[in-house]
């Protein structure tokens, strides 16, 4: 028998979101699961904030693996325009038909002009892609990285789903995507946006579920090891540094101290293996000076 596809209408309750996301290894806290499954029930766009690597990228790729749809990426950053997030023209696919209709005597100059704004010379970025394409999850990566002028033009995409071309005409999603955006918080972004959505702050993960969050990604990884990371991390978040560590972050040095064959946080080991964790180097000296490095290091 053919497995089904699931689709957000099988999705009937947070309880069964919850399940369907630690099937694909994501353990959610009830907060983040309500509202991801507020908003794929309310065909909402879900706009999730946070310090980096406590898992705002992972949970729209994980939806995308649980609706079996493509995952659209559109990742922000200072410059981006309509052009590279909507659409483009392709000058050189347009130019050699213009050539190749010369070569064969066309003389309709109108036409042709109709031909060259023609849908197959267009070429679709993330966010047109979405649009065309059911059922997709759309992620708009580090919004808060992106200029104030983006947000003008995402807000018009996101109120109704369409995008404007004015040699084309409008652009309609069938089904709308499943949205999700993030940020860092490095910048506000603007009201208008986030009325928008709806909003959940993502926080670091609490010491029991960091720990089974790691002994689910690394099976390999002992429960006194997990224990040792997750308690170190934790003490590590609240030193002020300048950058805390995320679950990104202590996964990468679980691996790291699993490769080398560790089954505790052995203060040699963890040492050498720093540089898995905190990519800082006043960090690093903060948690070396501090004694964080020990399973019960830390200077009251």
């Amino acid at each position: 028998m053919l497995r089904r596809t699931t689709t957000i209408s099988d999705i009937d309750a947070p309880a069964r979101l919850a399940e369907l996301l630690d099937h694909h290894d994501y353990l959610a806290d009830e907060g983040v699961t309500t509202a991801a499954y507020l908003a794929l029930r309310m065909g909402r766009p879900l706009f999730l904030e946070g310090e980096a690597g406590v898992g705002k990228t992972e949970l729209a790729k994980t939806l995308a693996a649980i609706l079996e749809a493509p995952l659209i990426r559109l990742q922000c950053h200072e410059g981006l325009d309509a052009a590279q997030a909507m659409y483009d023209w392709d000058f050189p696919r347009q130019l050699l038909h213009l050539k190749a209709a010369e070569a064969a005597g066309v003389a309709d100059v109108a036409a042709l002009e109709g031909e060259i704004y023609d849908r197959r010379f267009l070429i679709a970025r993330p966010l047109l892609r979405a649009l065309e394409t059911q059922p997709s999850v759309l992620l708009v990566d580090e919004i808060d990285r992106a200029d104030d002028e983006f947000e003008a033009f995402l807000l018009e995409v996101l109120s109704d789903f369409t995008i404007s071309v004015p040699e084309i005409g409008t652009i309609s999603a069938a089904t709308p995507p499943v949205v999700v955006l993030t940020s860092n918080r490095t910048r506000e972004v603007h009201d208008a946006l986030k009325r928008r959505c709806l909003y959940h702050w993502l926080e670091h993960p609490g010491f029991d579920r960091e720990v089974a969050i790691l002994r689910r990604r690394l099976p390999g990884c002992a429960e006194r090891l997990a224990a040792d990371v997750a308690r170190a991390a934790g003490r590590m978040r609240e030193a002020g540094l300048l950058k805390p560590p995320g679950v990104a972050e202590t996964l990468d040095w679980t691996e790291a101290l699993l490769t080398l064959g560790a089954t505790e946080l052995d203060p040699a080991l963890a040492a050498a293996t720093l540089g898995a964790l905190l990519k800082h180097r006043e960090d690093q000296e903060t948690v070396r000076a501090m004694g964080l490095l020990t399973p019960g290091g830390g200077r009251g």
